[in-house]
């Protein structure tokens, strides 16, 4: 396995723990648990399609933690001073 196929597998096994582990990945890119694992073990590659996916999965998470995030702040008040 080349060093930029290792950095890709790294990297990837680490997009699935922000995503919450491989259940949640799997929901969020589509794909079958176990081939998250296998992407995760270096058993399939992983291809440029599959970053890309990967990359979008994470901005709709970015969006969708950021508005639970503003509806806390605003159930709580913004102007509490608490936090």
């Amino acid at each position: 396995m080349s060093a930029e196929t290792q950095d890709f597998t790294a990297h990837f096994a680490h997009c699935v723990q922000v995503f919450g582990g491989t259940t949640a990945a799997s929901r969020r890119l589509g794909i079958d648990e176990r081939a998250i694992r296998r992407f995760i073990n270096g058993e399939r590659p992983i291809s440029p399609r599959l970053i890309q996916d990967t990359a979008q999965a994470l901005r709709a998470l970015i969006e969708e933690a950021t508005a639970a995030e503003a509806h806390i702040v605003t159930q709580l008040g913004a102007g509490s001073g608490e936090g």
